[in-house]
């Protein structure tokens, strides 16, 4: 008469057909054979985590952080359980954190806050139109909070579109004064529209909370260069230098706000 295998044998074989599965892409097959090592042998820290990893490729991400976990759980002192989970979060985390907000708006779809974060999460991810329809919902739905505005008002900046950036970024420093982000940012919108007065009055706003600032003095001074004006922008770049002559030195190289000053024995000592 056989002899009937051990389930702990039965399970590790379970687990080595679920990894050949997987590697030929049959998902759905292995997640059977790893639900059946674990059915054997619940306490098999590599059968969850394998199971993990054919729910992660299968976007299935609440399934797989739950695989995840309980590999831990089973092995808390395997390294190994633990690099898996970092790698899933790293890799898959904002993808995952997608899903759960759009998760929470179709059970709560007037929920500004998950607006919000789903915005920020699309722009993550360089989905730029979604990012800006999520923030445009935020703010319709909170138009008291600032935080949403200028976000988009960020996004905005990033595509460019200096001018619709300055309209939320108004209203950002209208409902939140003492924002000197707020105001640095809209001075280099000004700026980068040829508005130079009103990215100087920005400017000062911002000095009133940040005056050493390395990048609000930085862009105080590309804005006279701009301007015309060579020697307040020497002088402010002067003091970006001596608070962060690294990072201001890799910054000139690669901006053209500074062009008109190329050439000038004042400018050229400062490079």
């Amino acid at each position: 008469m056989a002899r009937e295998k051990d389930p702990l044998g039965q399970s590790d074989e379970h687990n080595s057909r679920g990894i050949e599965l997987a590697d030929r892409g049959w998902l759905d097959e292995a997640i059977k054979e790893f639900k059946k090592a674990i059915e054997l042998d619940p306490g098999s820290a590599h059968a969850h985590d394998n199971l993990a990893t054919v729910y992660a490729e299968k976007k299935q991400f609440r399934e797989a952080l739950e695989a995840y976990l309980t590999a831990i759980k089973l092995e808390p002192d395997s390294a190994t359980a633990h690099y898996n989970l970092a790698v899933f979060l790293s890799t898959q985390g904002n993808e995952f954190a997608i899903a759960q907000y759009q998760e929470a708006i179709g059970l709560e779809p007037d929920y500004p806050d998950a607006h919000l974060n789903l915005g920020m999460a699309y722009a993550d991810e360089g989905r730029l139109d979604e990012a800006s329809k999520e923030l445009r919902v935020a703010i319709e739905l909170a138009p008291g909070d600032p935080f949403p505005r200028h976000e988009l008002a960020a996004l905005l900046m990033d595509e460019g579109d200096y001018r619709s950036a300055i309209t939320h970024l108004k209203e950002v420093t209208r409902l939140e004064p003492k924002n000197f982000e707020a105001w640095l940012d809209l001075g280099i919108c000004y700026a980068q529209k040829g508005f130079y007065a009103e990215a100087e009055r920005a400017y000062d706003k911002a000095s009133e909370f940040k005056p050493d600032d390395v990048l609000l003095v930085y862009n105080q001074a590309a804005l006279y260069a701009l301007w015309g004006r060579p020697a307040e922008a020497v002088s402010l770049l002067s003091r970006a230098l001596a608070a962060d002559k690294a990072k201001v030195q890799a910054w000139l190289r690669t901006d053209p706000m500074f062009d008109s000053l190329k050439g000038r024995p004042e400018f050229e000592a400062l490079r």
